[in-house]
């Protein structure tokens, strides 16, 4: 039999009410003398009680604590989340890539793309006249335009919307060659005229050249250059491109010993509008929403990171575009800066419905189009 302090047996005692009549047996042997008269004794803090052998070890701090077993199964690691597929996109430019497409280029050569959930491929197209054609016909999902274009095609019920802006200023011009250049607007209604886009032929051509010549018996048509301005200018088969780039077309002529005079459109009457501008289908307006709205914030950043260090963005689109490292190029990379578009979302109710105005003072569309019909701001649908 063990004995224990009084104040240890108080601890214990709701143990012994639980465990019955087991705890209260006694073993065979007879209770001695001094076991039967301690039974007697009042109990006080001092007093020892037996307790049934085995009940409690020896030693109570031999056994140590408890020892809980770590599961033996072994747990595999979260799988890895697959992020969502990126959204597909095929942007075809209005030209070959040029420095005017920079927001476009930067974007893509800084993965600002991919930040925004979008995969995009940026297409040059085998003819100027082909990127808002197709646009329409569905088979690219954005294409690049001049504003009036846009008009001009949406008269003619295209149904194309624009979405973002990459140049604030027009950067065509009538590009005009002789030696010397004629000074006089009325004489360049005398010269042989080339055109590149739809805007060229149906806008600029009637404005070097006015009716009563154009109805002339030997008068000459105005031709289709496609992309080779330069080369009919070189070759004396025109002496006016209506459409041609102002920063580079003259540099490009020069090199070749050519005086080229720049005719502003302003000086023909035409109001200022936006250069550069992206269009997209008006049925995927709602459709895409969210699709637009990340591709206005990769184009916005790329502009601003642009505008931000001019000389870096440079080095950064003639590495990923090394055709566009020349001299021309370079020379008109300060200029196209300027009038990049820094909030491409952006529109401008009043250059739209001026130049609405316009052709319809030309004649050259019936009704005026409402700003909703021509552009919209993506983050405002």
């Amino acid at each position: 039999m063990l004995r224990y302090p009084a104040a240890l047996a108080l601890c214990i005692l709701p143990w012994l009410w639980l465990i019955g009549p087991a705890a209260a047996a006694e073993t065979d042997a007879p209770a001695s003398a001094n076991e039967t008269a301690s039974a007697d004794e009042p109990l006080t803090l001092d007093s020892e009680v037996r307790l049934p052998e085995g009940l409690f070890p020896d030693d109570l701090g031999a056994a140590g604590p408890a020892v809980i077993e770590a599961p033996s199964i072994a747990v595999n690691p979260p799988a890895r989340l697959t992020p969502p597929p990126l959204d597909q996109l095929t942007i075809m430019l209005d030209w070959f890539p040029s420095p005017q497409h920079a927001p476009l280029l930067i974007a893509e050569a800084r993965g600002l793309y991919r930040k925004q959930g979008l995969n995009v491929t940026l297409k040059p197209p085998a003819d100027p006249s082909l990127p808002a054609k197709l646009l329409a016909a569905g088979e690219v999902d954005a294409a690049l335009a001049r504003q009036p274009l846009l008009h001009l095609r949406n008269h003619d019920d295209a149904e194309l919307v624009r979405i973002a802006t990459l140049t604030e200023k027009g950067l065509n011009a009538a590009i005009v060659t002789g030696d010397p250049p004629p000074e006089d607007l009325a004489s360049l209604a005398t010269l042989t005229q080339g055109y590149t886009t739809r805007e060229g032929a149906d806008l600029i051509v009637p404005l070097l050249v006015p009716d009563s010549v154009r109805q002339a018996d030997d008068h000459e048509p105005a031709r289709n250059v496609h992309y080779e301005g330069e080369r009919k200018l070189q070759d004396g088969d025109i002496s006016v491109v209506a459409d041609g780039f102002y920063h580079t077309l003259p540099a490009q002529l020069s090199t070749d010993g050519m005086d080229a005079r720049v005719v502003p459109y302003e000086e023909l009457g035409i109001p200022r509008h936006d250069g550069l501008v992206l269009m997209v289908k008006e049925d995927t307006l709602e459709r895409r929403k969210t699709t637009w709205q990340h591709l206005d914030i990769a184009l916005e950043q790329a502009a601003g990171w642009i505008a931000d260090d001019p000389e870096r963005a440079w080095q950064t689109l003639i590495e990923a575009y090394p055709v566009l490292d020349n001299s021309a190029n370079k020379a008109a990379w300060p200029d196209i800066v300027r009038h990049m578009a820094l909030r491409p979302a952006a529109v401008d109710n009043r250059r739209y419905q001026r130049l609405e105005a316009f052709l319809k003072e030309r004649g050259i569309s019936e009704t005026r189009l409402p700003t909703r019909a021509l552009a919209v701001d993506p983050h405002a649908l």
